[in-house]
C-alpha cells in the first residue's frame, strides 16, 4: 500500500527519506517537527515523490546546500537545484562597506571604470576616424539621406527650445550683471557682460549641453534598440558597417549643424539682454547696438565657434558608443543612455575648461 505520509529517519548522521514529501504531507509533518540537525548524507531511495514544499523544508530544516544526495531521482535533484539557484539569487546582498576603507574602495572601482570608458572612447574615436578617412578616399560610402535626416532631427528640430533657453538665460544675465554693475555705477557695461559671455561660452555651451541631451540621448536610445533586437548582427550579417552605416551620419549631422544653431543661440541670448536693457536698465536699442559694435571683436565669435565642431564631435561619438555597447534588454538601453547624456556633458564642460585655458594662453 502507498505511504501518502512524509516520513524520515536518522542513521548515525545519515538521513533517510520515506513516503511522499508534497505539499499537504510536508505541512502536516512540519507542524510537529522538531529542530532537527543538519545531516551528513540525505538518501532519496524510498522517497515516493517530492514537490518543491518538500525540497524546500528538507533544505532548510535538515540540510545545506553542501549536503551531499544520494537516491534522488533525476527529476527530484532537478527540482533541489532549481530551489538552490533560486535561493541564491535571491540572498540578501552583503551591506556595502562604510567608513575609510569602504570610500577607499569605491573609489578605485570608480577609477577603474573611468580608465575603462576612457580607452574604450579613445578605441572607438580611432575606428570612426578609420571609417572617416575611408569614406573621403571613397573606399566607402558616405549616407548623403541618412545625413541629412539626421540634421533636421538632430539641429533644425532642436532650434525652437535651444533658441528659447537662451534668450532666457540672455535676459537673467542682464540682470545680473546689472545688479552687480549698478553699484559701480557701471550699468550700461551689462551689454559688454551679455555680449561676451554668449559670444565666447553661452551660445555653444548651452547648445551643446541641451544637444547632448536631446540628440545625443536618442542616438544611443536608436542604437541600443537595434543592438537589443540585434538588428546590428543583421547589418553585420549581411555584410554592412554599421560604423559607416549608423556613426557617421549623425556624427556628421551634429558637426554641421551645431555650429548653425550655436550662432542661433547667440543671436536669441543677445537679444534677451537687449529687451531686459531696454525694459528695465534704461539701455535703449540704438545704446545697445553702438556698444555691441565695439565690444564685439570677431576672435570672440571664432572663440566660441571653432568649439562647436569638437563638441559636437564628444557628442556623436558618446552617444553612438554607448548604444553600440547595449547588450540584453531594454532596462540596459535605459542605462547606457543614462551614461551618454552624463558623459557627453562632462566631457563637454571638461573641453569647454580646456579651450578656455588655451585661449587664456594664446592672448584670445
Amino acid at each position: 500500500m502507498t505511504d501518502t505520509r512524509a516520513d524520515f529517519r536518522w542513521e548515525q548522521s545519515d538521513l533517510h527519506l520515506r513516503g511522499r514529501w508534497t505539499l499537504e504531507p510536508v505541512a502536516a509533518l512540519e507542524e510537529t517537527l522538531p529542530q532537527q540537525p543538519n545531516a551528513a548524507k540525505v538518501h532519496g531511495d524510498a522517497l515516493e515523490s517530492i514537490d518543491s514544499a518538500g525540497a524546500l523544508l528538507l533544505l532548510t530544516r535538515f540540510c545545506t546546500p553542501q549536503t551531499q544526495r544520494v537516491g534522488f531521482s533525476a527529476a527530484a535533484e532537478k527540482l533541489i537545484e532549481l530551489i538552490l539557484a533560486q535561493r541564491a539569487a535571491t540572498q540578501p546582498r552583503a551591506p556595502r562597506p562604510h567608513g575609510w576603507m569602504g570610500m577607499l574602495e569605491r573609489a578605485g572601482i570608480a577609477a577603474l571604470r573611468a580608465k575603462h570608458e576612457t580607452v574604450a572612447m579613445l578605441g572607438f574615436t580611432g575606428l570612426v576616424l578609420e571609417r572617416a578617412v575611408q569614406v573621403l578616399l571613397g573606399r566607402r560610402r558616405l549616407r548623403l539621406t541618412a545625413t541629412v535626416f539626421h540634421m533636421e532631427r538632430a539641429g533644425l528640430d532642436a532650434v525652437p527650445i535651444v533658441c528659447l533657453l537662451s534668450f532666457l538665460v540672455g535676459a537673467v544675465v542682464a540682470f545680473l550683471g546689472a545688479t552687480v554693475l549698478a553699484d559701480f555705477g557701471a550699468a550700461v557695461l551689462t551689454v559688454e557682460l551679455v555680449t561676451y559671455s554668449f559670444l565666447r561660452e553661452f551660445g555653444v555651451l548651452l547648445t551643446a549641453i541641451l544637444l547632448a541631451g536631446r540628440s545625443g540621448s536618442a542616438f544611443t536610445a536608436e542604437i541600443g534598440m537595434m543592438r537589443a533586437r540585434e538588428e546590428i548582427d543583421a547589418i553585420r550579417a549581411l555584410g554592412l558597417d554599421p560604423i559607416e552605416l549608423l556613426v557617421l551620419p549623425r556624427t556628421l549631422a551634429l558637426i554641421v549643424m551645431l555650429p548653425l544653431v550655436a550662432f542661433l543661440a547667440v543671436l536669441a541670448g543677445i537679444l534677451g539682454g537687449a529687451l531686459v536693457g531696454s525694459l528695465s536698465l534704461d539701455i535703449s536699442p540704438g545704446l545697445f547696438l553702438a556698444r555691441l559694435q565695439e565690444a564685439a571683436e570677431m576672435r570672440h565669435f571664432f572663440v566660441g565657434m571653432i568649439k562647436a565642431p569638437v563638441f559636437a564631435v564628444l557628442i556623436a561619438l558618446t552617444a553612438c558608443r554607448q548604444g553600440l555597447s547595449v547588450s540584453g534588454s531594454a532596462e540596459a538601453v535605459g542605462r547606457h543612455t543614462t551614461a551618454s547624456v552624463v558623459q557627453a556633458i562632462f566631457l563637454v564642460i571638461l573641453f569647454d575648461a580646456l579651450f578656455a585655458i588655451l585661449f587664456r594662453e594664446i592672448g584670445w
